[in-house]
């Protein structure tokens, strides 16, 4: 969704109504990524809804030889504190004009009266009905079966959830009957979350970070976000002649292809709790780094990839800007499709499976399932300022590809002039550990050859994210004027004025 509306306080009636209408990919029992500008204060700041990791976890029920290792990855075992409320309340008290209650009656209806499914959605539900609980079936199913397309969801349940959390906030899952059912949830399927831990979440405020690009500021959540390491591979591409290239040209996909190797790699290498271990930002984030970097790379041969010694896009992202030139931009999941697929009874709430994004090779890397630290989400939602105003609002779903994706959308905007909707619409590319290059069908299949010619492991996909993006026009005095909004053509979004 990309809307321009008069105040900021609609970011928690989206996200609330996408719980409602995509229960797959976000909702209560999620966490997520809210990068904001402020226009009053003239600043940028991150919320991170991502919350910790339960102190009860332990980390080898996800590695052999652990039996069912990797259902644990998926189950009641990979459930983290979800940190989305929190930082729904949290907007609505710093930058919200309408009161909580009205902000969640639209979500509420919708759970209420139901809506019509998508083919996609319907498809969505088909794929995973069979494993939900058998009050969760009772909830999606018609007559025992998926819903087909153009049928009426209804989530009672749900709507009842947000009827308690409109009466008492974000404290009825972290200290109340929510959250009881929550924990009761967990200790029945074997889950490490606890009322304890639901108990200490709290919604955090950090500045953000950002690198200049061509003389624009381009502005993303910091740590404990693992956005740094985009902003390494648009530095690093910020060090070759991208117009000369070509648009997705085999030289140009090539280099890409290698500098967003470089980018997992510091991932895996740095990421860590800024409290704990912080990554070396004013390293990695430094133009010396970048022409040491790009020195290395084979114009003509791609390189293995080798780990630094230690997707799915079932996400969904916003944006929002108002008159004023506020503007949000939010990417919020719950990992998988509906998570954990688990759903404690009489709630409608879906539970994540956040822990699956860990690497959980050699133990005690950076990104293991440390218990008790702050979880190391990789959304990106990014804000980019030009004469220090927000220009474009943007981000996207897709795992492990998200990195990469917000990139190519920044490079087309910014190097190849392209207007939003162009931007976000253009093919991309995405590096799949261990050594794949997935490449989108539309991609010429001259290039994907050469491409492969050049030792890249190329994997042809359909479709690489599900992004959302705005641009704002300002006249001579300052004030916004005109909001261009665009919704990915891969999913099913919509850009929408008020």
């Amino acid at each position: 969704i990309a809307v321009a509306i008069g105040t900021i306080a609609v970011v928690v009636a989206v996200a609330a109504v996408l719980n409602v209408v995509e229960p797959e990919n976000s909702g209560v029992g999620g966490y997520g990524t809210i990068v904001i500008y402020d226009a009053q204060k003239r600043e940028a700041r991150f919320l991170n809804p991502s919350g910790r990791i339960p102190v009860a976890v332990d980390s080898d029920a996800f590695r052999p030889p652990t039996p069912n290792y990797q259902q644990n990855r998926r189950g009641a075992k990979a459930v983290s504190t979800p940190g989305n409320l929190h930082a729904w309340e949290a907007l609505s008290k710093t930058y919200g004009k309408l009161p909580w209650d009205r902000v969640l009656t639209p979500a509420i209806r919708l759970a209420e009266e139901g809506f019509l499914l998508s083919e996609a959605s319907a498809r969505t539900i088909a794929n995973a009905f069979g494993s939900f609980p058998a009050h969760a079936r009772a909830i999606y199913g018609v007559e025992g079966r998926p819903p087909k397309a153009g049928e009426r969801l209804v989530q009672k349940d749900l709507a009842g959830s947000l009827r308690l959390i409109q009466a008492e906030g974000a404290r009825a899952l972290y200290a109340g009957r929510l959250g009881d059912a929550v924990d009761r949830a967990m200790r029945q399927a074997g889950g490490f979350l606890s009322a304890k831990d639901l108990q200490a979440d709290r919604a955090e405020w950090w500045a953000p970070i950002k690198i200049s690009y061509r003389g624009l500021d381009i502005v993303t959540a910091s740590p404990p976000a693992n956005t740094f390491d985009y902003l390494v591979r648009l530095g690093m591409m910020s060090r070759f002649d991208l117009v000369a290239l070509g648009h997705n040209t085999t030289p140009y996909l090539h280099r890409f292809a290698e500098v967003t190797k470089h980018g997992f790699w510091v991932r895996l290498k740095y990421a860590g709790d800024p409290e704990i271990n912080p990554p070396p930002l004013a390293m990695l984030l430094s133009e010396k780094y970048w022409t040491e970097q790009v020195a290395r790379i084979d114009p003509k041969r791609a390189s293995a990839f080798v780990y630094p010694g230690a997707s799915e896009q079932h996400t969904t992202h916003f944006v929002v800007a108002d008159q004023w030139g506020n503007v949000v931009s939010a990417t919020q999941t719950l990992g998988n499709s509906f998570g954990s697929r688990i759903m404690p009874e009489g709630t409608g709430i879906w539970l994540n499976n956040s822990l699956a994004y860990c690497t959980f090779e050699p133990k005690g890397n950076p990104m293991d399932a440390h218990p008790g630290r702050r979880k190391l989400s990789g959304d990106c939602p990014t804000i980019v300022m030009r004469d220090g105003r927000p220009w474009v609002a943007i981000g996207t779903p897709g795992g492990h590809t998200i990195g990469q994706t917000v990139p190519q959308m920044l490079m087309n905007l910014i190097d190849f002039k392209m207007d939003i909707e162009q931007a976000i619409a253009a093919p991309r590319v995405s590096f799949v550990e261990p050594d794949s290059l997935s490449v989108e069908s539309a991609i010429p299949d001259e290039v994907r050859q050469e491409l492969a010619a050049m030792g890249h492991r190329v994997q042809t996909t359909r479709g690489l994210g599900n992004a959302h993006g705005l641009t704002i026009e300002y006249d001579k005095s300052g004030r916004p004027v005109r909001f261009t909004g665009a919704s990915d053509p891969r999913g099913q979004g919509r850009a929408i004025g008020y």
